[in-house]
């Protein structure tokens, strides 16, 4: 192989490996809590993110210290995000959403679910997954705003044991 080209391939690497060790700690330091409930403002977060160290890892048009301070700007706006969603739910309402019904005792909430885009096939799928068999054995279903499915039974006994013999 051409020495520049190897040479060009170790630096690729290098310049890789520290951006994603940037990355890795600014989202760390951002908290467990930010990266167990993703939403649609995070996802926009990580997809801007991806897309501003590109150049830095690639050595686009963009060079390393770029790619740190755009790295570093959309970390930091994410943690401010977040401290300002905390102390202004109806502020995070407006970026991520809220809850929404789609069973309640046992009957679909038609409205809800067509406004959603979820099908009666992606409700029942929910409530096997939670071990219910049956819709109507669903005291409440509720869409969240990281796009799961909670579901809540009528009682315990309207749920069945899971295929290993654990509760789900």
């Amino acid at each position: 192989m051409h020495t520049g080209y190897v040479l060009f391939l170790a630096a690729l690497c290098v310049r890789t490996t520290v951006i994603l060790a940037v990355c890795v700690i600014g989202l760390r330091l951002l908290g467990k809590h930010q990266m167990a409930q993703m939403n649609i403002y995070d996802l926009a977060m990580i997809m801007a993110l991806a897309n501003a160290v590109q150049n830095a890892m690639t050595k686009g048009t963009g060079d390393l210290t770029v790619g740190f301070a755009c790295a570093g700007i959309l970390l930091l706006a994410g943690k401010v995000l977040s401290l300002v969603f905390r102390n202004a739910p109806r502020i995070e309402q407006q970026f991520a959403g809220i809850p929404t019904v789609l069973i309640m005792n046992g009957d679909v909430v038609r409205d809800h679910c067509r406004r959603e885009g979820v099908s009666r096939d992606q409700l029942r799928t929910a409530v096997r997954e939670h071990g219910i068999t049956s819709l109507q054995d669903v005291r409440m279903a509720v869409l969240e705003v990281d796009g799961s499915i909670s579901v809540v039974p009528v009682d315990k006994s309207a749920i069945a044991p899971a295929m290993d013999g654990r509760m789900s």
